[in-house]
């Protein structure tokens, strides 16, 4: 039997993945609606402004999908954790990377990938 726990993590989880479903049901039916949707974005700020507009699309997913799914190369979601990580690891504060990030543009997207690949440490010991 599930611990009350588990039950609740199962639940949040199963709102997450409906939320998920949501936001990409929304996106297919405003591309199902517009088909040259992704052809008409002039820029990285009309990109994700017009993405972030859709439900369930925040800021990450936006930047995420002008990087991958566009080809922008100034697309960069600094509230990453997993770039958070990558660029405190010598000791740096993570709430810097925004700002230190504007010293890479117009090319952040690149910095991005190189810090998702960088090894981060974890801090978990094993027993």
């Amino acid at each position: 039997m599930p611990s009350i726990g588990d039950t609740f993590a199962m639940g949040a989880r199963s709102r997450h993945a409906t939320s998920r479903a949501a936001a990409i049901r929304g996106l297919a039916g405003q591309v199902a609606d517009e088909p040259a949707f992704f052809e008409r974005l002039a820029d990285l700020e009309e990109a994700v402004g017009r993405l972030s507009a859709l439900p369930g699309i925040g800021a990450w997913t936006a930047h995420y999908i002008a990087m991958r799914g566009l080809g922008e190369p100034d697309a960069f979601p600094p509230r990453d954790l997993g770039l958070l990580r990558a660029y405190a690891q010598d000791g740096r504060e993570a709430r810097g990377l925004d700002a230190h990030a504007e010293h890479w543009r117009p090319w952040r997207a690149y910095a991005a990938m190189h810090l998702w690949h960088l090894p981060v440490p974890t801090n978990r010991s094993r027993t």
